[in-house]
């Protein structure tokens, strides 16, 4: 650990509740340089949705490299993309009738957020955009601009600007209709909000505290994007590639964004890709105009060809992933009404859909002591929320029942402890 603390530098952080030096994985696990295996609830905080070293998407790495394919090549054209490019859209975009682009912006996905923010800004030729109160999109001044988190953005050192925050759903717990605030302020010209670009938004807010947007709200803000010439982005970069059990997040609300960013689990292996996608009509880029060094790895085209080839292709990850969220969901409801039962007024609440899945308390030490217990038990897990009040669970879609039970088995017993050291003392 000396050499950790001595060279790297201080921001360092999930390290810091895991203080192991990890060495090997596969599937589910993750081994340290011990030995001692942990069950990955953490999932490369959701670029892992098919696990560790799934061994099909390896042979496919393997075979490429030993191959001599080619690794690094701007946005020239090569046959690793083109396929790639070929099997989404045969898989996932025509199935869906999504007539989107494809542009690679960059390794991560918060160079997805920024083409968006950029794209839109340059189609409209107006600079506002409606980000929502808990909104996490990146840590890059343009999406930490619609970033909600106070630690966060207090890291920029210059002034955040050009976007506006609105309530999520459920964030006024329904004490006013949906989007009054937003349609008032769009109405009053007194406002002091410019007409906007665009309106981007997550459906499941991950790093935000698991907050689940309803399908009707998400319709109704597509609705209102129509209506008043915003354009509409979903960044699908944590809850995209199955994580809610259909491909895109949004698909169960019957939307079609403008503009969606999709990285992490795309590239199917852990390696770095992100998409930026949009309607055809928007593609107003000129050549170069936005660009960088790594625009699409090669292998990670490779990668994510065979994850979707293995995955998509027949329609059965969607179906399984539902299954395997309905367990977690009983599981995590029973857990909540033992809880409940054991300590009245803990304000314990279960949020989520597909495999995330978040255990809220008002007292948010209790979701750090559950997170540091499991760990100490063989559990990864880690805290969201606004004051890292909830235990989020972000398993691999791959995971097996048999795993599913033994990892809630595990934050069962952490959080039985963890409640139970808040009950008051008896009487004598």
């Amino acid at each position: 650990m000396n050499v950790f603390e001595a060279l790297e530098s201080e921001v360092r952080s999930y390290c810091r509740g895991w203080p192991a030096v990890f060495d090997r994985a596969q599937g589910s696990w993750i081994h340290d340089e011990d030995g001692r295996a942990y069950l990955d609830f953490f999932a490369g905080a959701g670029t892992l949705n098919y696990g560790h070293n799934h061994p099909v998407l390896k042979e496919a790495l393997l075979h490429y490299l030993q191959r001599d394919g080619i690794t690094h090549s701007l946005d020239m054209f090569s046959a690793a993309k083109r396929s790639f490019l070929e099997r989404f859209h045969e898989v996932v975009l025509h199935p869906r009738g999504l007539d989107y682009k494809v542009q690679f912006p960059g390794p991560a996905g918060t160079n997805a957020v920024e083409a968006a923010l950029k794209l839109a800004r340059k189609v409209t030729g107006r600079e506002t955009v409606i980000s929502f109160t808990n909104a996490f999109h990146g840590m890059t001044l343009g999406a930490l601009a619609v970033t909600g988190n106070s630690m966060k953005r207090s890291g920029a050192g210059v002034p955040l600007d050009h976007h506006v925050a609105m309530p999520f759903d459920g964030f006024l717990d329904g004490r006013t209709p949906d989007f009054l605030w937003l349609e008032s302020v769009l109405d009053d010209s007194g406002s002091g909000i410019d007409v906007p670009a665009a309106v981007i938004v997550e459906t499941v807010q991950g790093e935000g505290g698991v907050n689940v947007a309803s399908a009707e709200w998400l319709r109704g803000l597509s609705e209102l994007c129509k209506r008043r010439g915003m354009l509409l982005i979903v960044d699908d970069v944590q809850m995209g590639c199955g994580r809610t059990g259909a491909f895109f997040s949004f698909e169960e609300a019957g939307i079609v964004p403008d503009i969606v960013t999709l990285s992490k689990s795309i590239g199917g292996y852990g390696l770095p890709l992100a998409l930026t996608l949009f309607r055809p009509e928007l593609d107003v880029w000129e050549p170069g105009e936005h660009n960088g060094t790594f625009r699409g790895p090669n292998p990670s085209f490779v990668t994510a060809t065979a994850a979707l080839d293995h995955f998509w292709a027949d329609g059965t990850m969607e179906k399984q992933t539902l299954a395997k969220g309905r367990l977690v969901h009983d599981r995590l409801t029973s857990l909540q009404e033992e809880l409940d039962a054991a300590r009245p007024g803990l304000g314990i609440d279960v949020r989520g859909r597909g495999l995330v899945w978040g255990l809220a308390f008002d007292d948010e030490e209790i979701a750090d002591e559950i997170c540091s217990a499991a760990f100490d038990n063989g559990l990864l897990l880690e805290t969201s929320g606004p004051r890292s009040e909830v235990v989020k669970l972000l398993p691999p879609l791959t995971v097996s029942a048999e795993e599913l039970h033994r990892g809630l088995d595990i934050l069962a017993d952490a959080a039985r402890s963890a409640v139970d050291r808040r009950r008051e003392p008896v009487a004598a």
